[in-house]
């Protein structure tokens, strides 16, 4: 388990040292072509546990769907998110969670691998698998960058947070750079741990990626190149 006191420390400084160029790119939404008609279909949320925070009915998938109902988009979230999980158990499980009708995949994944020091190189390839995964069958896919605290070197926590633009540039999808804008080391936004969001921290988040989804979800839709 991370240390709280050092966790939010050590994110703290970090975010700080990132601050620049989160908020530039945060302020910018994706270039992406609009369709003619709003989008039918599946929306899955591949993440971990801050999918799934503070519970399995209340967390940003749940906020995101209230979005799309009240914007009068007739898209279905699918929230996939299991605790704990890093990308390598994201891409094993991905085959189970896309079915037929899902046209659109948001990859909340990665934190887990850089919070126990995983090999950069093995997370980029996992998350450059499932990205690759979801293409070729016609999903769109919906990047969410994260930050780490530099416990496994400053080095580490900045060619972590590198990745994100790296692979979203690398396959044309739209990046949100930072999930937990607003959210980390907010105490009044987090759970009893400081670091999962409660419910309040959920709707921030779907506020966050809201900007980024929005645009996907009013384009044509994707043609579904099966299973």
């Amino acid at each position: 388990m991370v240390n709280r006191s050092n966790f939010h420390l050590a994110l703290g400084c970090l975010a700080a040292a990132l601050a620049t160029a989160s908020a530039n790119a945060a302020g910018a939404e994706p270039t992406i072509p609009q369709g003619r008609n709003a989008g039918t279909g599946s929306i899955v949320v591949l993440g971990d546990s801050l999918a799934v925070s503070p519970s399995r009915t209340q967390n940003f998938p749940a906020e995101l769907q209230k979005r799309l109902d009240a914007a009068g988009l007739h898209w279905t979230v699918t929230n996939a998110g299991i605790s704990g999980d890093k990308t390598t158990n994201g891409l094993r499980r991905m085959e189970s969670v896309l079915t037929r009708d899902t046209r659109l995949l948001i990859v909340e994944l990665g934190v887990n691998d850089g919070l126990r020091g995983v090999e950069l190189s093995i997370i980029e390839t996992n998350l450059s698998a499932i990205i690759e995964r979801a293409q070729a069958r016609g999903i769109r896919v919906l990047l969410c960058g994260m930050l780490v605290p530099p416990r496994h070197g400053w080095q580490y926590a900045v060619d972590f947070q590198a990745l994100f633009p790296r692979l979203a540039a690398r396959y044309d999808v739209p990046l949100v750079p930072f999930l937990l804008t607003g959210v980390a080391l907010n105490q009044d936004l987090n759970g009893p741990d400081g670091i999962h969001p409660n419910l309040t921290g959920a709707q921030r988040i779907a506020e966050t990626v809201w900007p980024y989804l929005e645009p996907l979800v009013k384009r044509e839709p994707a043609p579904i190149t099966g299973r």
